[in-house]
């Protein structure tokens, strides 16, 4: 048995055959697997020196094949992952066919084939019987309308590729170069079944933290082991617990790369020789205190600090760990002061909560805080009063939203909902702090109360009018609908009189603001979102410079629309209508799973039956939409299909003309 680290273009390319053996199971892999897959390429396509990434092993033995022939290998073990990147190439080459990019096809062609082998040779890979048909039509490049799951990932990979607008020969290269295995080639005299049963068995699998301890205390004396053992490793590894292999992700990430979960073991191989194990050991002891903090912040015993902990962790952005754990370090140094931790923390909370307002996409993110500290630092004395001024200069280049988009999301994005319900409280507590009381009030039995109720009566539907169910639609998870309240059960669906008697015996100033209304309407909540926007603007100011970066703003009333760019791809428009039907149609096309959400979410939107909407139109796939909306009404209808499929809002814009 040899084992080596190999890239992935010395396993598949050159003249050969692998062969899935018969005891396998057929090719299995789903999205989730699909999507990481994807994630990984597509972070290593937006790196300027793209770094090695590891996927994983395969384990191969040589079969006794006839001389002339191709030489064989069974692939005992890798199956699903060299399948998947076959039909990620297969995908890849046909995108490549339709650009008219020959050269591209071609040498993918080589890739996935013997091409100068005739009948089963020809292929380079032979999966189990069941999977063979299929596989075969999709590398020579036939029809496919047999269902599989070789084809869902076919799919997959193809409506990505198209989606992300990606550079064809770039992707190219990452799959063939970035990508590294461990390849494991098994002698005449191992046993292939035997092999791969030990290595499927279902006994607990090593994790990385497992092999960073192994890797370290090979490197320490073995007199010496025992002592550091209970010194620095199993005191960490008692006060992080299972979070212990992601601290030593986010510890790497610290150093200015953003180490995914499989590099771990890998990164740390680098640094690390056999003379500074010690010393590395013991930096990561002393930043696992830190990181335990930043995990449970009733650790912390400074109040300020841990009340700005709490909140940052409110906003659910473990991302932003690896900046915070080197700022721990400047504060505990006495490099920066106690209210300048404060603000680091009230600018990191700024930058993440005015981008989660407006949808900015989080896939950034990672690479953001991995090199934040090392660009704040680069060029600044960390004593000085500039650190936190040097941050928000960083910070407000990364796509950070200005006070226009800001406002204009507040008052129609959807704020209840998944992971959406804790960061509409923070902003619903800040809101009422913001008052000012003599008192601090306590928020720990208040929750989040719908005006306009979730679940309409017949009288809610008459007192908002003929257009009840858009308002529903586009306002119910609004910050115009929301407050807080400690009787959310017993207020449930009553109607808005009723609900304001219980708003005025309410201690909460938010909930003073009804105390005037007799209705509750679209205008009332509109008229309510417009001042809470004011406020909220004004808890989170925007602190970058005005002449640094313009807003994309769309102006919808008195306007029409001439392009919608969606996906990197532009699209000719006239009116309104069409940018929905556009948007419906590509977002039912490229993210099929997500418009099932879309349509579950506005059933009074779409459905498969035309005959309850007034002004009906269908889909390419065969569904009906509403299309009699105002213009204001099929922008929002657009943002919230956007959102609801899980996209960014950089995804879609509108550009259009005045009338």
């Amino acid at each position: 048995m040899q084992a080596s680290e190999t890239k992935l273009q010395q396993i598949i390319e050159g003249t050969k055959q692998y062969v899935v053996p018969l005891f396998q199971r057929p090719y299995s892999w789903k999205k989730s697997e699909w999507q990481m897959l994807w994630d990984d390429l597509i972070d290593l396509c937006e790196l300027e020196t793209p770094r090695t990434h590891f996927m994983g092993s395969i384990v191969t033995m040589p079969t006794n094949s006839i001389p002339e022939g191709v030489s064989k290998y069974l692939l005992i073990d890798g199956q699903q992952r060299l399948t998947t990147i076959f039909i990620l190439l297969c995908a890849l080459r046909d995108h490549a066919m339709r650009s008219e990019e020959s050269k591209l096809s071609a040498k993918i062609d080589a890739i996935l084939t013997n091409l100068h082998e005739d009948g089963v040779d020809y292929f380079k890979l032979q999966p189990t019987q069941v999977d063979r048909e299929i596989f075969h039509k999709l590398i020579q490049g036939d029809e496919l309308i047999i269902n599989s799951s070789i084809l869902e990932c076919y799919s997959f990979f193809f409506k990505k590729i198209k989606q992300f607008n990606i550079d064809l020969q770039q992707l190219q290269k990452i799959i063939c170069s970035s990508l590294s295995i461990v390849s494991v080639v098994l002698s005449a005299n191992d046993d292939p079944y035997l092999v791969f049963e030990s290595l499927n068995a279902k006994g607990r699998a090593l994790t990385q933290a497992d092999l960073i301890r192994n890797y370290f205390f090979m490197r320490i004396h073995i007199e010496q082991q025992d002592s550091i053992y209970t010194k620095y490793w199993q005191p960490m590894q008692d006060l992080l617990g299972e979070n212990l292999t992601e601290y030593i992700r986010h510890y790497l990430t610290k150093h200015g790369i953003d180490v995914k979960q499989s590099d771990i073991y890998f990164q740390l191989k680098e640094k690390i020789s056999q003379s500074d194990a010690l010393s590395h050991l013991q930096d990561l002891y002393k930043f696992a205190d830190y990181y335990s903090r930043l995990l449970s912040p009733e650790r912390e015993s400074n109040l300020k600090i841990r009340k700005h902990l709490i909140r940052i962790n409110r906003l659910e952005v473990a991302t932003v760990y690896p900046f915070l754990l080197n700022c721990y370090d400047e504060w505990k140094q006495l490099r920066i002061s106690e209210n300048e931790f404060v603000e680091v923390f009230r600018v990191l909370e700024n930058f993440l909560l005015r981008r989660f307002v407006c949808n900015v996409q989080t896939r950034g993110l990672n690479r953001i805080f991995a090199l934040l500290y090392s660009q704040v630092a680069k060029e600044v004395d960390i004593a000085s009063d500039s650190f936190v001024e040097r941050v928000k200069i960083v910070l407000q280049t990364k796509d950070y939203p200005k006070d226009a988009e800001f406002r204009e999301r507040l008052l129609d994005v959807k704020m209840y909902g998944s992971n959406r319900t804790e960061k509409a409280k923070l902003i619903l507590e800040s809101l009422e702090e913001s008052f000012r009381h003599r008192e601090q009030v306590s928020f720990d039995n208040l929750t989040i109360e719908h005006i306009m109720p979730q679940t309409l009566s017949d009288v809610w539907k008459d007192r908002l009018g003929q257009d009840w169910q858009i308002t529903y639609d586009l306002f119910i998870h609004t910050i115009g609908n929301l407050t807080l309240t400690a009787y959310n059960g017993e207020l449930s669906n009553s109607d808005f009189l009723t609900k304001k008697k219980e708003y005025q015996n309410s201690h909460l100033e938010l909930n003073s603001y009804f105390q005037n209304l007799n209705t509750w309407r679209r205008e009332d909540i509109e008229f309510r979102a417009e001042k809470l926007a004011d406020s909220i603007i004004n808890i989170w100011q925007y602190f970058g410079d005005d002449s640094l970066q313009q807003d994309k703003k769309s102006y919808i009333t008195g306007s029409t629309p001439k392009l919608l760019r969606m996906f990197g791809e532009e699209y000719s428009v006239k009116s309104w209508r069409e940018v929905l039907e556009t948007t419906l149609n590509l977002l039912a096309d490229l993210e099929p799973e997500h418009f099932k959400e879309i349509m579950e979410q506005f059933p009074r939107l779409l459905a498969w039956e035309q005959t309850t909407f007034r002004s009906p139109r269908q889909l390419k796939n065969g569904v009906y939409f509403e299309s009699n909306f105002s213009a204001k009404n099929i922008y929002s209808l657009c943002h919230r299909a956007i959102e609801t499929a899980g996209l960014s809002i950089q995804d879609w814009y509108v550009e259009t003309m005045k009338l």
